[in-house]
């Protein structure tokens, strides 16, 4: 049972990591309904055809308390103790539910390939600056990268006496045609 004990400790680790998954003000020690789906999901507990999505929502709801949103530590082992021999049958309980740990033990939330770069011709096209004409053109140094508010927007030159005066320099240029 020396092995068990170790496996529930090394759970109740990925139990944490799971719970602070996507919530700033999360603690570690409760988790709610979306974090214990993305661990079933994530861990193998869901296979599609045993255990699927609806099975996990509902084991959820049952072990939580009527009015709470989360569960412990405590009510998600009794999850586990529920879900053990829907996913492994044909094995005893605490079988199933040691294969159970194995799958869930060690592991941390995958946020790899959540979301995908579009790479295709189109999209290099459009975003190939040096295509650019037009004022479009403007917004973008030599190397193609952006000038930011100074490609967009023209900047006044306040540098003269008067704040707002537009022609700043353009003094002696009109007293000499003058």
């Amino acid at each position: 049972m020396a092995e068990g004990a170790a496996s529930v400790a090394e759970v109740e680790t990925a139990f944490q990591k799971f719970a602070v998954h996507g919530d700033t003000k999360a603690t570690g020690k409760e988790m709610n309904c979306k974090n214990f789906a993305k661990l079933c999901k994530d861990c193998r507990v869901i296979d599609g055809k045993n255990v699927t999505t609806t099975d996990v929502d509902i084991v959820f709801s049952k072990v939580k308390a009527k009015s709470a949103r989360v569960i412990t530590f405590e009510q998600f082992n009794q999850a586990l103790t529920e879900l053990a021999p829907k996913r492994f049958k044909g094995k005893s309980k605490e079988e199933a539910l040691q294969q159970l740990y194995g799958l869930i033990a060690g592991k941390e939330p995958a946020n790899v390939g959540v979301t995908k770069v579009a790479k295709a011709a189109a999209v290099d096209r459009l975003t190939d600056t040096t295509k650019y004409t037009g004022a479009h053109k403007e917004r973008f140094d030599d190397s193609g990268k952006g000038k930011g508010k100074a490609g967009r927007e023209d900047i006044p030159d306040s540098s003269g006496y008067v704040a707002s005066y537009k022609g700043s320099g353009t003094y002696d240029s009109k007293v000499n045609e003058a």
